[in-house]
C-alpha cells in the first residue's frame, strides 16, 4: 500500500541533490578546478588520496574574503549569476552554486583563502554548508579546497564506484581534458604525496597535446583559428575568452580554433581524440564529433581516427548549458551553421599554402632521414639550432616540375627545397575530389555484360546508380558506367570491382584508383606540371582517398646542415 504524500526532510533532499553533482573523486576535482578557473588561476596544484578518499586543489587566484567564505558552501549561493537574465549570458565554468555545498554534504570540507594585501582565512563547514570554525591562517594568496572521507556516510555509493585504477584515469582524462581549453595553466598534480603528472603552460592547444599524446610532436599538429559570424538566430553578444589569456577578456563576434592531426603523421585507433570545447569547457556533441570524421573521411587509413580538437567561442546566448548535471552536454543554437563553419576550417587546414605550411615541420620530418644517411658515412651532421624561415615568408607555393624519379615520383622544386610526390596516389586524389563533385554516369555503347553476379553484387550496382538487367542466363549487360571508365578496355573488371560492396564514396574511391595514372608511366615535364597543378588545389592533398601520405618534404634547411653549407672554406679543408 502506498503512503501519503509528505514533503522529505531538508538533510535527504540536500543528499538527493548532492548526490546529482558528486558522484564520483573526479567530480569533486572538477568542480574545485572549475572553481579555481573562474577565479582567474594560472597555477594549480592537486593532490588526491585514494584510499583515504581525500582531494585537496590548491590555486593562485584572487582568493576569498572572510564574508564570503562563511558562504561559500551554502545551498545555492554563487559570485557567478545573480539574476534569471544572467542564465542566458553565462560566461564562467560554474554558476549553479550546488557543488560545495553538495560536497559538504557528502564529505569533510576545509577551505584556506586569501586575497593579496589582505589577512588569510581558514573555515570548515558542517553537513548543511554552514561554516563551523574560522580561525586566521597564514597562506599565499589564493584558495586550498581541501575534501575528506567522502562519500563516509554512504558506503554504497563507494562500494558501487569503479576501481582504484579506472579512477585514476577518470581524473587524469578529467584533468587533461581542462587543460586542452586552457592552455595558460600550469598544472601539478600529485597521488598519495608523490608526483603524479605534470602539465606546463602553452600560448595554445598545440603545444599542450603533445604532452598528453606522447607519439605525437608539435609539428605533427595543424592549427587554425577563425573569426566567425555569428547567426543570425542568436544576438552576437560579449563573448569572454578563456583559452589563450591568463586574464579572461570580452570582445564581440565569434571564433573557432581548431587543433588538427595531419593525417599523413598522426592518427588513432579509436576515435577518443576527437574532442569538441565551447566556451572553455569540453562537452560531448555527437553532431559535431560526427562532423569532423566526415570532414576527414578518406583521409586515413582503413579504421584509423582524426587527433581533432575543436573549440568554439561563441556568444553565451547560443547556448543553453542546463542539460547535464555536470554540464557535459548542451543544447548549441544553430547547430547546423556551426557543422558547416567546422568543416570548412577542417578543409581549410588541410590545405597546403602559406597559410598554414610550417618549415620547421618539414624539416624535422626529413631530419631523420639524413641523420641515417650520415651515419653510413665519414661525416657526422651539425645538430646546432639554425634559425628556421618564417612560414609567412614563403608565400604563395608555387611547385615547379624537375624530373621523373624511376617514372614513379615527381621531383619538384619550390621556394623552401624540393619534393618528391608520388604521381599515380597524387593523381588519385586529384580524380577522387573531381568524382565528389560530380559523379557523372555516361551510356555504354555497347553496354558491358558481366556474368554469375550475385544478389548482393547486383543491390551494389544498383545502389551506385548504374542501369542494370538480366541478358540471359547468368548474364547481365551493364547500360552506364561512371565517366572515367566507360572507354576502359577493363571496364567490365572495374565494374566487377564496384560490385563488391561499400557505399557511393567507396564506389568513387575505387573508380579514382583504377583510373590515376599508373607508377610506371612515363611523363612529360608538362604532364607533370599540369598534374601538381591540380593536386596542390585539392581540399585535402596531404594523403590519397586510402589513407596513404602522398609527398615528401626535402627543405633546404635540412639539405644545408647535411651537406654542411654552414661551414667556412678553411674549417671544411682542416686549416
Amino acid at each position: 500500500m502506498t503512503g501519503s504524500i509528505q514533503t522529505l526532510p531538508t538533510e535527504v533532499v540536500n543528499l538527493i541533490a548532492a548526490g546529482e553533482v558528486i558522484d564520483s573523486l573526479a567530480a569533486v576535482v572538477r568542480e574545485l578546478v572549475e572553481n579555481a578557473l573562474d577565479a582567474g588561476a594560472t597555477r594549480i596544484a592537486v593532490a588526491v588520496w585514494f584510499d583515504l578518499w581525500r582531494v585537496r586543489v590548491a590555486d593562485n587566484g584572487t582568493g576569498m574574503d572572510l564574508t564570503d567564505l562563511q558562504k561559500a558552501a551554502s545551498a545555492h549561493s554563487t559570485s557567478k549569476i545573480k539574476s534569471r537574465d544572467d542564465l542566458y549570458k553565462i560566461t564562467s565554468l560554474g554558476f549553479r552554486g550546488e557543488a560545495l555545498h553538495s560536497i559538504a554534504a557528502l564529505a569533510e570540507l576545509e577551505i584556506c583563502s586569501r586575497q593579496t594585501g589582505f589577512e588569510g582565512w581558514r573555515c570548515t563547514y558542517n553537513t548543511q554548508g554552514e561554516a563551523e570554525e574560522t580561525e586566521a591562517v597564514a597562506i599565499a594568496p589564493g584558495t586550498v579546497v581541501t575534501v575528506s572521507n567522502l562519500f563516509g556516510k554512504w558506503r554504497l555509493r563507494r562500494q558501487g564506484l569503479p576501481s582504484r585504477s579506472q579512477q585514476q584515469r577518470i581524473i587524469q582524462a578529467t584533468i587533461q581534458n581542462i587543460a586542452l581549453c586552457h592552455p595558460s595553466v600550469t598544472w601539478q598534480v600529485q597521488q598519495s604525496d608523490r608526483s603524479w603528472f605534470t602539465i606546463s603552460p602553452g600560448k595554445t592547444t598545440q603545444q599542450i597535446i603533445p604532452q598528453l599524446l606522447k607519439q605525437v610532436r608539435v609539428h605533427d599538429l595543424q592549427q587554425l583559428t577563425l573569426d566567425v559570424p555569428t547567426p543570425e538566430e542568436g544576438s552576437a553578444g560579449e563573448i569572454r575568452e578563456f583559452t589563450y589569456n591568463s586574464t579572461p577578456k570580452t570582445r564581440h563576434g565569434a571564433s573557432l580554433h581548431l587543433v588538427l592531426g595531419l593525417p599523413d603523421r598522426c592518427h588513432r585507433r579509436r576515435p577518443d581524440w576527437v574532442k569538441v570545447a565551447t566556451n572553455g569547457r569540453l562537452v560531448r556533441s555527437p553532431e559535431l564529433e560526427q562532423t569532423i570524421l566526415t570532414a576527414m573521411a578518406k583521409t586515413l587509413p582503413r579504421d584509423r581516427y582524426p587527433i581533432c580538437f575543436i573549440h568554439l567561442q561563441i556568444c553565451p546566448s547560443q547556448i543553453d548549458w542546463n542539460r547535464h548535471p555536470a554540464k557535459a552536454e548542451i543544447y548549441l543554437h544553430s547547430l547546423s551553421y556551426w557543422q558547416e563553419q567546422i568543416s570548412q576550417a577542417i578543409e581549410q587546414a588541410l590545405r597546403i599554402g602559406a597559410e598554414n605550411f610550417d618549415t620547421a615541420s618539414q624539416s624535422h620530418r626529413v631530419g631523420k632521414l639524413l641523420t641515417a644517411s650520415a651515419k653510413k658515412g665519414v661525416y657526422h651532421l651539425d645538430e646546432s639550432p639554425k634559425q628556421e624561415r618564417n612560414p609567412s615568408d614563403i608565400g604563395l607555393i608555387e611547385l615547379k616540375a624537375v624530373a621523373q624519379v624511376r617514372n614513379m615520383y615527381i621531383l619538384a622544386e619550390h621556394d623552401t627545397g624540393m619534393w618528391l610526390i608520388e604521381q599515380h596516389i597524387a593523381h588519385e586524389r586529384v580524380l577522387y575530389e573531381q568524382l565528389r563533385d560530380r559523379w557523372q554516369l555516361v551510356p555504354l555503347e555497347p553496354p558491358v555484360i558481366l556474368n554469375y553476379l550475385t544478389p548482393v553484387q547486383l543491390e551494389q550496382l544498383q545502389r551506385i546508380g548504374l542501369e542494370i538487367e538480366p541478358f540471359g542466363d547468368q548474364l547481365w549487360a551493364v547500360r552506364n558506367a561512371p565517366a572515367l571508365l566507360h572507354q576502359r578496355d577493363d571496364c567490365a573488371d572495374a565494374l566487377l570491382e564496384l560490385s563488391l560492396g561499400g557505399d557511393l564514396q567507396n564506389a568513387q574511391v575505387a573508380t579514382a584508383c583504377r583510373s590515376a595514372i599508373r607508377n610506371g608511366t612515363p611523363l612529360t615535364l608538362e604532364q607533370m606540371q599540369t598534374l601538381l597543378n591540380q593536386w596542390k588545389m585539392t581540399r585535402h592533398p596531404r594523403t590519397c582517398p586510402h589513407g596513404r601520405p602522398i609527398y615528401l618534404p626535402l627543405e633546404e634547411s635540412a639539405l644545408a646542415r647535411f651537406f654542411r653549407r654552414h661551414w667556412v672554406i678553411g674549417k671544411s679543408h682542416g686549416i
